[in-house]
């Protein structure tokens, strides 16, 4: 395998889509919602099962494709043991899969199997994108409300883009690209002796330049047709805000960049960490690896 074809490979289109099979009661939702992707998407399903290769499992796997109407010629399935995080990674980069959707329950206490510690592992590792589905269902989800996290980084674009493109391929035509303002972490790190009139032109002009940031980085992308995008700043604790944006909107999806090694100045300011996310997801979340270098 040579993985010189994963540097700089775009985050979108979606040509591949992984599934990471657990049997579980939500079998048949996670592979209904798979399959209903990978029509819209025109990509083709790698099916994944990390475990003991049963004649169970493979008759409970052949009647859902059956029942689901999955054409199998589009399908590829992939039965292997070992460790479920390693192995999953490593697949997924071997058939250079574009998005890896994982079935997630909303609180990580509730987790399970491929959820809690290893849902975590592979959002934080995966040369992909990984999209967490909290309700999936056999007939499929509605994304009409998106939400996007634009926090500082040169990461932020390209996830704006492969929201746009998932947007266009599931009709859904909102999109709101957001920003975090932490400003008690910001008067934080201001100097003692700040007056309070400093103190708040400081901060009304730090949350102006995040606005204009953010315009800017709208601005620079790709033509979106009829989708609207709407902007807005929101002020809280990074990680925390958003996720309680994002359920205040009832939003269907909320996008986010990857986790990234080296970190931007408002990264090494604020602690900036998707742990708040996943430890309490307020929908479906879909993490975009844009693999830039």
């Amino acid at each position: 395998m040579d993985y010189q074809k994963l540097k700089r490979r775009p985050s979108y289109p979606f040509e591949t889509i992984g599934v990471a099979l657990a049997f579980s009661p939500r079998l048949e939702g996670v592979l209904g919602e798979s399959w209903k992707l990978a029509q819209v998407f025109d990509a083709q399903l790698l099916l994944m099962h990390i475990g003991e290769r049963t004649r169970t499992k493979e008759a409970r796997l052949d009647e859902l494709i059956d029942r689901l109407g999955i054409d199998e010629q589009r399908v590829r399935i992939i039965w292997s043991e070992g460790d479920p995080v390693s192995t999953l990674l490593e697949l997924c980069k071997l058939n250079i899969v574009d998005l890896l959707v994982l079935g997630a329950m909303r609180k990580e206490n509730m987790f399970r199997f491929y959820l809690g510690s290893v849902a975590r592992s592979i959002s934080r590792k995966a040369k992909c994108s990984v999209l967490l589905l909290t309700e999936p269902k056999a007939e499929g989800s509605v994304f009409k409300k998106l939400v996007v996290n634009s926090v500082e980084s040169p990461k932020t674009i390209h996830t704006i883009n492969t929201t746009i493109y998932f947007a266009e391929h599931v009709c859904s035509k909102d999109i709101v690209v957001a920003t975090e303002v932490h400003q008690p972490g910001l008067a934080m790190t201001m100097a003692g002796n700040s007056t309070a009139g400093e103190a708040s032109k400081i901060k009304r002009e730090f949350t102006d330049d995040e606005a204009n940031r953010m315009h800017a980085i709208v601005t620079r992308c790709r033509k979106q047709g009829d989708i609207e995008i709407t902007e807005k700043i929101i002020k809280g604790k990074p990680g925390f805000a958003i996720r309680q944006f994002a359920e205040t909107k009832k939003a269907d999806l909320l996008v986010i960049n990857s986790p990234d090694v080296k970190y931007g100045l408002i990264d090494r300011i604020f602690t900036h960490d998707m742990e708040y996310i996943l430890e309490d997801l307020p929908c479906n979340v879909l993490i975009v690896h844009s693999r830039i270098s």
